[in-house]
């Protein structure tokens, strides 16, 4: 038996829950990113928390060549968002929304295409500092 859960049919998957899947998965993928030269925790945790914060979300979400199914669903992201915590602005967060909803989806769905993502978000990123 397998621990890995997969999912046979994601259109009945909530927009709202695919965000939630996407925001995990992009958080790992920093932490991975981040991980050599080896930091303390402290540092480590401020790394990851500046590119999973939802302005630098939004920011991100501009750089990335979507396709127009990519970009539908963004929207469709965008539109599930909840209400916004008090300090972030509304907007930002449901573009940061959009980006995570996307996430999860690939993740489900199409890994090859999530490296691709990945890779064209990396070269947008600080790169790691010794």
């Amino acid at each position: 038996m397998s621990l890995i859960r997969t999912v046979d049919n994601v259109a009945e998957i909530p927009i709202s829950a695919l965000a939630y899947i996407g925001d995990a998965i992009y958080e790992m993928q920093m932490r991975l990113h981040y991980l050599l030269p080896p930091r303390t925790a402290k540092q480590y945790h401020q790394l990851v928390v500046s590119q999973v914060r939802a302005e630098q979300q939004a920011q991100l979400l501009e750089k990335i060549d979507l396709t127009e199914f990519e970009s539908d669903l963004v929207r469709r992201g965008r539109n599930a968002a909840g209400s916004a915590p008090r300090k972030v602005n509304p907007h930002i967060y449901q573009k940061a929304t959009g980006f995570e909803a996307l996430i999860g989806y690939l993740y489900l769905t199409d890994r090859d295409r999530l490296d691709q993502i990945f890779t064209q978000l990396i070269s947008h990123i600080d790169p790691p500092s010794p």
